[in-house]
C-alpha cells in the first residue's frame, strides 16, 4: 500500500457505518440486499438487521486495514476499496452462489490488474471530483504494485458511473448478464471495464 495522505486514509472501525452506505451506494442496493439474505440465514432466533451485518462486515474490512476514505470538512464522504488481481486466478469453486459468478467469471479475465470492488461518495457529496480524485488513488496504487492496469464491474444502468470511468479513460471490454434473484434493478448486465497503465517499467 502506497503512503496516504489528505484527503485520503485508512478507514477505522468507527468509519464502518459510512462504510456500509458507500458499498450500498456502489452496488445500487445489492449489499443490502446481500445483507438480508446473511441476516435471514443466522441461526439466531431474533435475526439481526441486515445493516448490522453490514456495518460489521465494513467494521472487519477496516480493521483489515482493506479500505479507503477520503475525507472532507473533517468527515469521510467517499471510499475506496479493492486489490490485486493474481497473474492465475483461482478457478470459481462450485459452491458460488449462481448471482455471484458472472461477476467472478468477468474478474478473472483481467489477471494483473488492480480491481476496484467499490468506489462510491455519498449522495450528498456527488459532483465535488471526489469520484475522479479515487480513481487517480487507485491507479497510484497499481502503478506501486507494478500491476498492468486498472478493472472494475458497473452495472449497464448505472450512466452515472460509466460515464466517470469512461472520462478517467477506462473502457468496456467484456460483459456478462445479471442474476438477479430477487435483487431489484432495472440493469441487465455486469460490465467489466478496464484502463491500462505502464507500469512495469
Amino acid at each position: 500500500m502506497i503512503k496516504l495522505t489528505s484527503p485520503f486514509r485508512l478507514a477505522t472501525e468507527e468509519d464502518a457505518t459510512i462504510l456500509a452506505q458507500l458499498v450500498n451506494e456502489a452496488g445500487e442496493g445489492l449489499a443490502e440486499y446481500i445483507w438480508a439474505k446473511i441476516a435471514q440465514a443466522s441461526p439466531l432466533a431474533e435475526k439481526p438487521d441486515p445493516w448490522d451485518v453490514g456495518i460489521e462486515r465494513q467494521a472487519k474490512m477496516a480493521r483489515d486495514g482493506k479500505a479507503i476514505v477520503l475525507e472532507a470538512g473533517g468527515a469521510p464522504v467517499a471510499g475506496l476499496t479493492g486489490y490485486a488481481i493474481p497473474s492465475e486466478p483461482e478457478p470459481i469453486p462450485a459452491d458460488m452462489p449462481e448471482m455471484f459468478v458472472p461477476l467472478q467469471e468477468l474478474e478473472n479475465t483481467v489477471p494483473d490488474t488492480w480491481y476496484i470492488n467499490v468506489l462510491a461518495t455519498l449522495p450528498e457529496h456527488r459532483g465535488r471530483g471526489y469520484g475522479s480524485e479515487l480513481l487517480k488513488l487507485a491507479e497510484k496504487i497499481a502503478i506501486s504494485d507494478h500491476l498492468i492496469g486498472l478493472s472494475l464491474i458497473v452495472a449497464d444502468g448505472n450512466t452515472g458511473a460509466r460515464k466517470l470511468y469512461e472520462r478517467s479513460g477506462f473502457s468496456e471490454k467484456d460483459r456478462r448478464a445479471i442474476i438477479r434473484e430477487n435483487w431489484a434493478t432495472d440493469s441487465r448486465d455486469w460490465i467489466l471495464m478496464t484502463k491500462a497503465i505502464s507500469s512495469k517499467n
